[in-house]
Order: structure tokens, then C-alpha cells, then sequence
């Protein structure tokens, strides 16, 4: 007997361009994915990111994050009502209240732009090469109430050059992190 019974509902947060969201959808819409994603929320009406949800006829919502609690009780409503299994969040710039995260009592997953536990928070590109690092890259994770110390699904490095700037390092680590979301959707429902 298989370990799920068909495809795992999840939806995904997003705040800008949704160049994560795009490899998401690539992974989730292949005939063999034990994975669909139905709903797509963006903190901001205006994401680019909004369009590929449209594109993929996905159901998706802009809703202003000016106020926190406003965003987090719509978002729930429409997360318990299309049953979501799992949220991922994929360039969601904001930080989830420990309320939401206890409401929604499932799994979310979050990529963060270093190798975890190192550099939590924003500016990781920038923290990195200031401190010289041989290596940065990207981490899946699942969140918890603590910013960035959830339990680690999958990382991936990168070597930093003499010639990387901020710029350069950030395209280098957007690259992996499309690659190993999707990796680490599949391992992580594997072994739920």
C-alpha cells in the first residue's frame, strides 16, 4: 500500500517575481508528481509572480500585508478551504506570526538564500562575502516559531570566487535554490 493516497494539496506564499513559484509549478504539473499546487497567495497584489499562477490556472489571491493579522486570518481561511496539506513559501518576504503557524498545524516549508544555521534573517549575500566564506547557497527548511531554525529538509553550497559580488552570488544561489525546492518537496512528502 502506498504511504499517501493521491496527490498532496499545497499552496504557496509568495512577495515578488515568483522565479521559485515558476519551478514549483514546472515539478508539480509532471504526471508522475505526488504533488499539486492549488492555491497561490502573494503578500503583494502587484507580484509578477501572480501571473504564472494565472497562466497555470491556479487559484491565487493579493492580499496587502499591511496588516499582518488582516493577511494571516484571510489567508488561513482560504488555506483551510481549498485543504491545503502543506505551504510553501517561495520568496515570501514577510514573517509569519507564531499564531498563524499553530492555526494552521501543517507543515510549511520556507528557502532561505544561505546554508543554515548560518545567516539567518535578510542580507545573506552580503554578510557572506563581507566575512569572506568560501561557500554560501540555499536551505530548505520547515518553519517553526523561530525565524530560520526549523529542522532542515535539504542544502545545497555554492562556491563563492574572488570575483563574486552580491549580485553575481545571488544569481548563482537563486539557480540551486530552483533546483533543490522541488527535491526537497518530494523528500520531505516521502517521508511524512
Amino acid at each position: 500500500m502506498e504511504k499517501y493516497l493521491g496527490k498532496k494539496n499545497l499552496a504557496v506564499f509568495i512577495s515578488g517575481r515568483g522565479s521559485n513559484l515558476k519551478s514549483l509549478l514546472k515539478f508539480t504539473s509532471k504526471k508522475n508528481s505526488s504533488t499539486k499546487i492549488i492555491l497561490v497567495i502573494s503578500s503583494n497584489p502587484n507580484a509578477i509572480g501572480l501571473k504564472y499562477a494565472k497562466k497555470y490556472k491556479i487559484k491565487n489571491y493579493g492580499i496587502k500585508f499591511s496588516k499582518k493579522s488582516s493577511f494571516e486570518n484571510q489567508s488561513l481561511k482560504l488555506l483551510k478551504k481549498n485543504k491545503v496539506d502543506i505551504l510553501c513559501l517561495a520568496g515570501f518576504m514577510k514573517i509569519l506570526s507564531g499564531s498563524f503557524i499553530k492555526k494552521f498545524a501543517k507543515p510549511i516549508l520556507n528557502i532561505h538564500p544561505s546554508l543554515l544555521p548560518k545567516y539567518k534573517g535578510l542580507n545573506t549575500h552580503e554578510r557572506a562575502i563581507k566575512n569572506k566564506d568560501k561557500f554560501s547557497g540555499a536551505t530548505i527548511h520547515l518553519v517553526t516559531q523561530k525565524l530560520d531554525s526549523g529542522k532542515i529538509i535539504l542544502q545545497k553550497r555554492v562556491k563563492i570566487l574572488k570575483s563574486d559580488n552580491v549580485s553575481s552570488l545571488r544569481k548563482k544561489i537563486l539557480k540551486i535554490e530552483h533546483e533543490i525546492y522541488p527535491k526537497a518537496i518530494a523528500k520531505f512528502i516521502t517521508n511524512l
